[in-house]
């Protein structure tokens, strides 16, 4: 996925699942943040028409700003750190659900 900041979402491997009825599709894998210059030219047969003119605007851009690394600061990161821990808590309400069972 390329984002607006030039950088991309690359899932070596991905995983695809997909809910029809919800009109819903979730990729799953390890996304690595790399910058397009470093997927070039491998994923210009991938890219679509709107995927060209995106990248024809990121060139202009690094053209006028006199290179990516004034565009995209490297310390930022756009994946928040995870802080709780999702499989005590389901644990946790599966055991009120039987509790209020019995």
């Amino acid at each position: 996925m390329i984002k607006d900041d030039g950088s991309v979402i690359h899932f070596n491997n991905p995983k695809t699942q997909a809910s029809l009825a919800a009109n819903t599709f979730a990729i799953t894998g390890h996304g690595e943040n790399k910058q397009i210059t470093d997927m070039l030219p491998g994923i210009l047969s991938q890219l679509g028409p709107e995927g060209i003119t995106q990248l024809k605007r990121l060139a202009n851009t690094v053209a006028n700003a006199g290179g990516i690394g004034k565009i995209v600061p490297e310390d930022e990161e756009d994946v928040p750190d995870l802080v709780e821990n999702f499989d005590e808590a389901s644990k946790a309400e599966v055991a009120k659900k039987e509790e209020n069972k019995n």
